[in-house]
């Protein structure tokens, strides 16, 4: 199973050939995911899209612990020169805690354990 990260969320709305083989597999993210895929298809579409997507996936979203936060926050302290941002360090934490591979598209978690890299 996987844990998508907003990247991921981002491409599959948008159709990405890259992301065809995930599109019929439920989503599994954190609240905030969905807060940054609101906010990337209200950028780059609109209002109306923006609110269908987000109620459109049928989503299983995890719940963040102050235990994820602490070890986020240190995981994003040791690999600042990375520039991860919150989300996806909390992602990151979250997927491995509930034995979910990371999915992303992002460059920075290229190479890092339990990541699928698809870009």
């Amino acid at each position: 199973m996987y844990f998508f990260d907003s990247y991921a969320l981002i491409e599959i709305v948008k159709g990405s050939k890259l992301y065809d083989r995930f599109k019929d597999v439920k989503p599994t993210c954190i609240i905030l995911n969905l807060f940054e895929l609101h906010q990337a298809l209200l950028r780059e579409f609109n209002k109306q899209t923006a609110d269908y997507w987000i109620t459109k996936f049928d989503y299983i979203l995890l719940d963040i612990s102050n235990e994820n936060i602490i070890e986020a926050s240190d995981f994003r302290f040791k690999n600042k020169a990375k520039k991860l941002s919150m989300t996806d360090c909390l992602g990151y934490v979250v997927a491995s805690k509930n034995s979910l591979k990371f999915l992303t598209g992002d460059k920075e978690f290229e190479g890092m354990n339990n990541v699928e890299s698809v870009k």
